[in-house]
C-alpha cells in the first residue's frame, strides 16, 4: 500500500468514525428527548400514546382523590378548557395541592388517562412553570384567567 493509499484508508476510517459516533449521539438525544403538552393538545390527539412526555396545567379543585392507606392516587391537570386524568404512585412533592401549577412526567394510556411515574409541583405561591404559563396564556388570548391563586412566574429571556 503506498502512502497515499494510507492516508485515503486513513481518512476514510476517521470519516466512518465520525459519522457513526454523531448517528449514535443523535439517537440517544432523540430517545431521551421528553416534550410538554397541555390538556388541550392532549385533548386533540397531538400527544403520542405509550411514549413518555410531560403534562403540564393546573390542579382541578376537587379531583385529588387518595387511596387510605396506599400511596396510588388520582387527579385531574387541566389548562382551563380541557381536563386530563392522572393517575400516581409514590410521594407526590409536599407543594402539590389543588388549583396549583404541576408537571407530570409519565405516559398516556390508550384510554386517554395519563400515567404518571413524577410529579413535580410550584415551589412557591407566585410561581407556575413557565411553560404551563405560557399554554395557559395561549388558550385564553394572552391573558390568565382571573383567579387570585393562579399567578404566573415573571418571563425571562431565558
Amino acid at each position: 500500500m503506498t502512502p497515499r493509499q494510507r492516508r485515503i484508508t486513513l481518512v476514510v476510517g476517521i470519516l466512518a468514525g465520525v459519522s457513526l459516533a454523531g448517528v449514535l449521539a443523535l439517537n440517544a438525544f432523540r430517545e431521551n428527548v421528553m416534550f410538554f403538552f397541555d390538556p388541550s393538545q392532549v385533548a386533540a390527539g397531538d400527544a403520542p400514546i405509550e411514549k413518555r412526555f410531560r403534562l403540564g396545567g393546573m390542579v382541578r379543585p376537587g379531583t385529588v382523590d387518595r387511596e387510605a392507606g396506599s400511596l396510588d392516587m388520582s387527579f385531574v391537570v387541566t389548562d382551563f378548557k380541557h381536563d386530563v386524568r392522572v393517575v400516581y404512585t409514590g410521594v407526590v412533592p409536599d407543594l402539590f395541592r389543588e388549583n396549583q401549577g404541576v408537571v407530570a412526567h409519565g405516559r398516556l394510556g390508550s384510554n386517554g388517562v395519563f400515567v404518571a411515574d413524577e410529579i413535580l409541583a410550584k415551589h412557591d405561591e407566585n410561581y407556575m412553570p413557565p411553560e404551563v404559563a405560557k399554554a395557559i396564556k395561549e388558550k385564553h388570548g394572552g391573558v390568565m384567567p382571573v383567579n387570585p391563586d393562579i399567578r404566573a412566574a415573571p418571563q425571562t429571556g431565558t
